[in-house]
């Protein structure tokens, strides 16, 4: 199944697409796609209902993020090995985790702002999972059963900030409108294989990051064990898994970065695109 939430930011509606790829209203079973959601018992049931039946949403609304009230934004740093050479790093021999802080959570076709004085802002499309059930100190052959579903996440970030700033990875991580999430939420038993997903960019309709999730270091399951060792996964967070090399710190002779009134396009397989328009903040 494929879920979202619709309208207004900060008053976004539950729905699901149907089989025509239709927008129905879920608010009749749940407030929203969340944690609780995800963990509860509706899930199942509607599996087995027929989503035609429920009220059509007409017109094109506005998309928020795919998951709501996210409870934390978990990131893992230069898991695509082409992707750690270009940013002239070693491949890690553990996943590198930092946090987006949630208020830089948007929609997938928000606006992405440029933070003030920032001349390094950058993109980055990942693959998105999100947690279903409470996952503490998992096993790495049971982790796969943790997962709620699949997302498109733009991990944007300010390479000043992250980098030459001090400090951790985070500051550059976390500003406000740099985490666009959506525009569903994919059920897992909808993608067959996670590791074999497409994904790609696109700055002003010119191809930057062309990859496969098939060359990540770290894979769905390793991750998800590895951060239940240090933290307890809840319901309704998401893990953002690394992107692919075509970054525009990596590009050579000299780096491209971010401009406003430029516009972001990315995508995966069978979870959508998104597309953002850049502006100053």
């Amino acid at each position: 199944m494929k879920f979202l939430r619709y309208g207004p930011a900060g008053q976004e509606k539950p729905g699901v697409l149907d089989a025509q790829g239709q927008l129905r209203d879920l608010s009749a079973w749940t407030q929203d796609i969340d944690g609780a959601f995800l963990a509860g018992p509706l899930l199942a049931a509607l599996k087995n209902h027929d989503v035609s039946t429920l009220p059509l949403v007409e017109g094109q609304p506005r998309l928020g993020a795919c998951v709501g009230r996210i409870g934390k934004f978990i990131c893992i740093g230069l898991n695509y090995a082409d992707h750690a050479a270009e940013s002239n790093m070693p491949i890690p021999s553990e996943p590198v985790v930092f946090s987006k802080w949630t208020s830089a959570v948007v929609g997938p076709n928000d606006d992405v702002k440029i933070p003030r004085g920032s001349l390094k802002t950058d993109w980055e499309v990942e693959l998105g999972v999100v947690i279903g059930k409470q996952a503490s100190y998992v096993e790495e052959s049971d982790a796969m059963d943790y997962v709620a579903g699949y997302c498109v996440v733009n991990d944007v970030s300010e390479r000043a900030y992250q980098i030459e700033r001090g400090g951790t990875w985070d500051k550059g991580k976390g500003c406000d409108t740099f985490g666009p999430t959506g525009p569903w939420l994919v059920t897992a038993d909808e993608v067959a294989d996670p590791h074999q997903l497409n994904l790609w960019l696109e700055v002003d309709g010119k191809r930057y990051q062309d990859g496969n999730t098939a060359t990540m270091i770290f894979k769905v399951p390793e991750i998800i064990a590895y951060l239940s060792q240090f933290m307890t996964l809840n319901p309704g967070d998401v893990i953002s898994t690394g992107t692919p090399p075509g970054v525009g710190m990596g590009i050579k002779p000299e780096p491209v970065f971010l401009r406003a009134g430029q516009t972001m396009r990315l995508g995966i397989d069978g979870l959508g695109e998104q597309q953002q328009k850049v502006v100053a903040a």
